[in-house]
């Protein structure tokens, strides 16, 4: 059975076992089972759930922290009567190969407020991206590529 199902359902075991099906006691029993599940390890086949469990609370976690940060610079120049806003698009190459990884990746970028994911290229290789803050093209570059990017296929892959 799949490592991330065995969790969940040793999740529900304990929540039921407590007699309370809650968000507290579930998030409890998912924390429990992870801790059963790594301790197991030796015995169980090999598998990336415990390097990936990690990696997505990390990419979530990034996310997040971008999503607000972003909020915060789009609603600041919303608000002020001078625009800090220096729009521009940017190429940015990629280093994601297969369908899923471009798409989730542009996705995540038109999540986040001030930026726009506008077209792959043909060969695949380049991304481009609107963007309403450059004040230099290459430091946003290295934001996406040392960002989501760097974080996405640490998770995908």
């Amino acid at each position: 059975m799949n490592r991330f199902l065995s969790n969940v359902f040793l999740a529900f075991v304990w929540a039921l076992a407590g007699g309370q099906i809650s968000l507290t006691s579930l998030t409890v029993g998912f924390v429990l089972g992870y801790l059963v599940l790594w301790v197991a390890q030796p015995v169980m086949p090999e598998t990336r759930y415990f390097r990936r469990l990690p990696a997505a609370i990390r990419f979530a976690g990034y996310f997040l922290w971008q999503l607000l940060l972003s909020n915060l610079r789009v609603a600041y120049d919303v608000v002020t009567p001078h625009l800090y806003m220096k729009p521009g698009i940017v190429a940015v190459p990629l280093d994601a190969k297969t369908d899923q990884e471009i798409t989730l990746l542009a996705n995540l970028i038109t999540l986040t407020p001030g930026t726009l994911s506008l077209d792959v290229s043909e060969d695949r290789r380049v991304l481009y991206v609107h963007a309403m803050f450059v004040d230099d093209a290459d430091s946003v570059r290295d934001s996406i590529k040392n960002g989501f990017e760097r974080r996405l296929l640490e998770l995908m892959r």
